[in-house]
């Protein structure tokens, strides 16, 4: 430590001390920076034993604030025994009071450059709560994060959220895909759904949501899903990919099985992600369709489905917007006079019963055969992500 240096805290907190008494935190703080020094309350002890002077009853600045942080510490131990985490990060509300008298001092004796009241105190927290819990502090990125409302005498805690990605496969017919949202609340989340925005759990969703609330110890998790299929459809193969967003998890490092078994869903290569994607990801499908026909296939007539791989296929959505599609290879088996299969590998977003009957479509199956066509039934076997 240089002696000039000191020398000079000593009398300009002689100066201070005469006029505003200061606990060892505060006065510490004031010249810590100058004197380059890590401890703020050693500092201060330091300049009071130099100036010989006695504890003050209270700080002029924090009121004792500083001297009471250990019952707030507590209350984040009680908090995060809860919570699986390895980085945290400290938020504080103070007395707009202490700010006040914080900056009426510094600007008093001209002090330049000296750290807030307020990144003391998480600062002093922060040490002490890494010490007990052998974590660190992550300004960026934490797994959890406190704010301690002094004004209020509170304590929260929020934890990060987790991200997955995987896919899934649905062998059993008659299964939504999206589950309703709770009534009450409208998905946002209440009493009457425990906070999770949906009641029940009759959908591939609602099954993946209620093993993740019990896996993980979440509130919610909101699901981004590529592509859809019908509540009759079954998504079989590799499995349709989708996101996962898991909020106020309180389990984070969960042992997740290379396949998990839901009662007609299983979930297929879940695993942990740092982000989910912000544009809609791009794919294409192995679609089975069996299609009925208003009249008899004529002989050879199935042939002319091989048409609608040479142009795209034009949907017209709303607003008279049109979104061009392609469909890149066909294979197709006469079951009866009226009934056929048709194999298709195709981009995702096109709506196969909308393909079939040409309802805003445009070439449809029907058009190309010349007779109206219902789409009976259709299954996923592959779905791929490109690029």
């Amino acid at each position: 430590m240089d002696k000039k240096k000191l020398a000079e805290v000593i009398e300009d907190s002689k100066e201070i001390l005469h006029e505003h008494p200061l606990c060892d935190h505060c006065i510490g703080r004031m010249f810590a920076g100058k004197l380059q020094v890590l401890s703020h309350k050693r500092l201060g002890l330091k300049i009071r034993n130099k100036l010989k002077q006695k504890q003050p009853r209270t700080c002029y600045i924090c009121k004792g604030l500083m001297s009471e942080l250990d019952a707030h510490l507590n209350k984040m131990l009680d908090l995060s025994k809860e919570y699986d985490f390895s980085t945290f990060l400290i938020g504080a509300i103070l007395q707009p009071s202490i700010h006040d008298r914080d900056d009426l001092l510094r600007s008093k004796f001209k002090l330049r450059g000296i750290t807030s009241i307020k990144s003391d105190v998480t600062r002093e927290m922060g040490k002490w709560f890494s010490r007990k819990t052998q974590s660190k502090v992550d300004y960026q990125n934490p797994d959890v994060v406190f704010t301690i409302d002094f004004k209020k005498d509170q304590c929260t805690i929020k934890p990060k959220a987790v991200l997955l990605q995987g896919r899934y496969t649905k062998n059993i017919r008659g299964l939504l895909q999206k589950q309703r949202p709770c009534v009450q609340c409208e998905g946002k989340g209440c009493f009457v759904c425990d906070f999770h925005g949906i009641k029940e759990f009759h959908s591939v969703e609602g099954k993946i949501a209620k093993f993740l609330f019990e896996k993980f110890g979440a509130q919610q998790a909101k699901i981004t899903w590529v592509g859809s299929e019908d509540e009759y459809s079954l998504v079989t193969g590799n499995g349709r990919p989708f996101f996962l967003k898991i909020i106020n998890p309180h389990k984070r490092y969960v042992f997740l099985p290379k396949k998990i078994d839901l009662d007609g869903v299983s979930i297929h290569s879940l695993r942990s992600i740092s982000k989910i994607p912000s544009d809609p990801v791009r794919f294409r499908t192995e679609t089975i369709v069996e299609v009925e026909t208003d009249n008899e296939i004529e002989p050879g007539k199935l042939k002319e489905l091989k048409k609608l791989i040479e142009k795209p296929i034009t949907l017209f959505e709303k607003l008279g917007y049109k979104n061009k599609k392609r469909i890149y290879s066909i294979k197709f088996q006469k079951k009866s006079d009226k009934l056929f299969k048709i194999l298709m590998e195709l981009d995702g977003g096109i709506p196969i019963k909308r393909l079939v009957t040409g309802y805003e479509v445009e070439p449809s199956l029907s058009s190309i055969l010349g007779t109206n066509c219902k789409c009976k039934l259709f299954d996923f076997h592959k779905i791929m992500v490109t690029k």
